[in-house]
């Protein structure tokens, strides 16, 4: 039931001129539904992923809390709540306490307007997208915080680098879903689902791509985790948080893949739209885990970038690309949409993912063989003079 619907119910049963309370118990009721179904699934993903990527790196993983290690995010919280909370004498003790929160808010705000059926979960918006693209760009906001508030130089230098690439990343994501607004003809999400006679995957895969590796350096993901670099930063903008403090920033960065992978199906893999007689909602987990589980496969292969390959990468790969997939998408909607409606016909998304493919194909080579290093050559391997290992050295 959504927003409406639940309010609606509460009414039947106040006088008039109460009408306020309605709101606020329907307003708590369904707030508290999504907060605690989605700190359940993200207790549940954090010894998803500790277990993938055990088997990815050749080892067990969690295995001594409960069978499998089902109950280790048990374990975790027990012992997080149980830690001291430090809080530096010089801090700024505002900021350092809001910093979490403020970091963890904005993925229940973007759950909350994410269509997962015929109606949105608790609210149509007719610019989700602007919505979307405004909420998540807080967490930037967040991480100067705790690193503020810290009053630590290493912190500092984490965040720093943080805005530099959340700001640098939020450029060619807007980019690419700019494409997906000009063909689905709306800035709101169930529209755009409605919209999906192809999944926009197929019909414009170069979109896709650069909307989930921005995904990743928005959510500090390897290969982009310079945010945290421990060997260089000593944890980055959470050094000196402890206890709950630093279990809640824990929580928004295990959350943050599941909002993504939910916001990549609504944009790019239709929703909850599939085949019959599967439910809708078990199409959209299905489309969300592979998502989910593609990041995952990234973080277990890739190994962490410099910041200024982070940085090249953004300015001179992704935004050319962004740029270029803007445009031509928007080039073949002009030319195939109904002149009357505005309409496209699965016909003419069919015909722009035959021509989107090869280019999308083609123009990552191009980029790859301009921004890519060239093969360093190497010289004859000798042996060092220094070595002692033939009969001359006896």
């Amino acid at each position: 039931m959504d927003f409406g619907g639940l309010h609606r119910l509460f009414t039947d049963f106040l006088p008039a001129g109460w009408e306020w309370i309605a709101f606020a118990v329907a307003g708590f009721l369904l707030s508290f539904a999504v907060i605690n179904v989605m700190i359940g699934l993200t207790a549940v993903y954090t010894w998803f992923e500790r277990r993938a990527l055990g088997r990815f790196q050749t080892r067990l993983g969690p295995n001594r809390w409960g069978p499998f290690g089902l109950f280790q995010p048990l374990a975790d919280v027990l012992k997080l709540i149980t830690k001291e909370d430090v809080i530096p004498a010089v801090a700024d003790k505002i900021a350092f306490t809001l910093a979490p929160i403020v970091l963890l808010v904005p993925g229940f705000l973007v759950v909350a307007v994410l269509p997962v059926g015929a109606e949105s979960f608790l609210g149509e918006l007719n610019v989700g997208i602007l919505f979307v693209i405004g909420v998540t760009g807080v967490s930037t906001l967040a991480i100067f915080m705790g690193a503020w508030g810290s009053r630590n130089k290493y912190a500092m230098f984490g965040a720093l680098r943080a805005v530099a690439m959340l700001i640098s990343y939020e450029v060619p994501m807007a980019l690419a879903l700019t494409g997906v607004v000009i063909t689905a003809g709306s800035l709101a999400l169930l529209d755009i689902v409605t919209e999906q006679a192809v999944p926009f995957a197929l019909v414009q895969p170069l979109g896709f791509i650069i909307f989930v590796t921005a995904a990743l350096a928005e959510m500090n993901r390897t290969p982009f985790d310079l945010v945290e670099g421990e060997s260089e930063l000593a944890g980055g903008y959470i050094t000196e948080f402890s206890g709950m403090k630093f279990g809640i920033f824990q929580l928004a960065e295990f959350m943050a893949p599941i909002v993504m992978s939910a916001l990549a199906t609504v944009l790019f893999l239709a929703g909850t739209k599939g085949w019959a007689p599967v439910p809708g909602l078990v199409w959209f987990a299905l489309k969300a885990f592979l998502v989910l589980f593609f990041l995952l496969w990234v973080r277990a292969t890739w190994p962490r970038l410099r910041i200024d390959q982070v940085m090249a990468f953004a300015w001179k790969g992704l935004l050319p690309l962004a740029l270029l997939n803007m445009f031509m998408v928007a080039l073949q909607v002009q030319l195939l949409q109904d002149p009357t409606t505005g309409e496209l016909t699965s016909g003419d998304l069919w015909r722009m993912a035959a021509f989107n493919w090869p280019l999308a194909i083609g123009s990552i080579v191009v980029a790859a063989n301009v921004l890519g290093q060239r093969r360093i050559s190497r010289r004859p391997a000798a042996p060092s003079p220094l070595a002692n290992m033939t009969a001359e050295g006896d």
